[in-house]
């Protein structure tokens, strides 16, 4: 099986991008899967139902999230569909180890050419949220997939917790894929018992701006310390994503490529 991985798809850059670029990549690439980290598509912050069904259009199988999930309030009641079983809304995670009361789902368990998958998506304690462990909740997780093939989106901020998620699910997922920083890392490989890791795949929208914003007004931040509204840069659009190809039968990783399409 391949499988693609998008990093963050930050606002309309970002998801005029992927529309413009995905179809011509899934063909040429032969993807059997689309996984994307959607949290950032409404204008940066956030996502709506109307947007989750954008990218569900593109063929986009799962959509993860992470911090800024809930920067859109309309995504409640959506995450409250998923938890009635009902429509695409189950197929948008939100951190499974969020409180347990909270709307939304962290883990989607599906089949694509009848072969079953998982994906799993979890948030980093460090310099973030104090929300459960995120190590404790994969074990957890775990006990309950069959599916060999396992995905997780590890949205965090400190390289060192990633890393060490990766090598503490080495053998036991297909692939750690680190997302959050916006800024794409080189150290993609397979780790010795078959799982792919990379720290961050890096942000599908505009590099012209500092993660995603207008870098005039981040950089007055820094200047000045005033609050100030952010909007979405604009210029110097990338599609960033890794594909991970692994054993059908064993769920391990073959091997993961980083790529950046502009």
């Amino acid at each position: 099986m391949r499988i693609l991985f998008i990093g963050d798809i930050f606002g309309r850059p970002g998801r005029t991008i992927v529309k413009e670029r995905l179809p011509e990549l899934v063909h040429d690439r032969t993807i059997d899967l689309i996984i994307a980290n959607g949290e950032n598509s409404a204008a940066g912050f956030g996502i709506t139902p109307a947007l989750a069904e954008e990218l569900f259009e593109l063929n986009i199988d799962v959509i993860t999230t992470g911090n800024h999930v809930w920067d859109k309030r309309e995504i409640i009641e959506f995450f409250q569909m998923a938890d009635g079983n009902r429509g695409p809304a189950r197929r948008v995670l939100r951190p499974a180890n969020y409180p347990k009361d909270l709307p939304g789902r962290g883990v989607y368990q599906g089949h694509k050419e009848k072969l079953p998958y998982a994906v799993i998506n979890l948030q980093g304690r460090v310099f973030m949220a104090s929300n459960d462990d995120p190590f404790r909740t994969a074990d957890r997780l775990l006990k309950e997939i069959e599916s060999k093939i396992i995905l997780v989106d590890f949205h965090a901020e400190a390289t060192s917790e990633k890393i060490s998620m990766g090598w503490y699910l080495d053998g036991r997922v297909t692939a750690v894929i680190g997302t959050h920083t916006h800024v794409p890392t080189a150290d993609e490989r397979v780790l010795p018992k078959g799982t792919a890791y990379i720290t961050d795949v890096g942000m599908t929208g505009p590099y012209d701006g500092v993660i995603g914003v207008k870098k005039e007004l981040v950089v007055d931040r820094f200047l000045n310390g005033m609050p100030v509204r952010f909007e979405p840069a604009s210029g110097d659009v990338r599609f960033c994503a890794v594909i991970i190809e692994c054993d059908e039968n064993t769920g391990h990783a073959r091997s993961i490529e980083r790529i950046m399409i502009s």
